[in-house]
């Protein structure tokens, strides 16, 4: 099974936005009983109203949400970014954790720099070169190991379904996916998928995003940083570089 990784224009990707909270307000036609989900995409925001509604607490829906952005948001949601989570619980209790990626081992002071020192256009931010080392795989399984309430398998499965079934192409979604057409094309090629020209109500699918996600929900974050999604990932990059 080939798990193919094109890293072009890097993104950072922030745990979602979420409000929960126990009210009966009414705006227009929607009432918020127990909770509430606000994200990037309302497809994803539905499927955090599932997880509350299944049980799950917000960290469970700040999951689910972070992974269907990964698939309807792709030009920022993705599992090969970093950020932070800041939480305050119903006990009053605050925290923080910082995954923002991390500079890799072979990195150095004057990478981006020509032979006299000059930054050379482009290198840090198109390309191989341009890649951390993701934490928000890492930070996944630590937030849910240490305040989930549904069994993961529950987190992953909507966002492997809607990758599997395809979404439609927003406008605001073609608009950007054709902005940045031609760097995919310079860095991935022609045949990669957001290589392709899309217009407003296409329907994207992506296989092989999907059976990423299913290896990870399956092998934990060991399935994302060793085995074959890794080593692909290194091959691309080394590529790309």
């Amino acid at each position: 099974m080939q798990y193919k990784f094109k890293f072009s224009i890097f993104y950072i990707l922030l745990i979602p936005l979420f409000i929960v909270f126990s009210c009966n307000e009414t705006n227009r036609a929607t009432i918020y009983k127990n909770g509430m989900v606000s994200s990037a995409h309302p497809i994803a925001s539905k499927i955090g109203i599932d997880i509350l509604k299944k049980g799950g607490n917000a960290f469970d829906a700040a999951i689910a949400v972070h992974f269907a952005l990964s698939v309807v948001y792709p030009n920022a949601g993705n599992i090969g970014g970093g950020g932070f989570l800041v939480y305050r619980l119903d006990n009053g209790e605050v925290g923080t954790l910082d995954f923002r990626e991390k500079a890799p081992n072979s990195s150095s002071a004057d990478m981006y720099l020509d032979d006299k020192g000059n930054v050379i256009p482009g290198l840090s931010s198109i390309g191989g070169l341009a890649v951390g080392v993701p934490g928000t795989i890492s930070a996944i399984f630590e937030i849910h190991n240490k305040f989930g309430s549904l069994p993961i398998e529950e987190l992953f499965k909507p966002s492997i379904e809607l990758a599997q079934k395809g979404f439609l192409v927003t406008e605001y979604l073609e608009e950007e996916l054709n902005e940045k057409r031609d760097l995919f094309i310079k860095v991935n090629g022609e045949s990669s998928l957001y290589s392709k020209e899309y217009q407003y109500g296409d329907t994207i699918t992506n296989n092989n995003y999907a059976r990423t996600l299913l290896k990870i929900m399956n092998e934990g974050k060991d399935g994302f940083y060793s085995g074959e999604v890794a080593e692909d990932m290194i091959e691309t990059i080394s590529i790309d570089r």
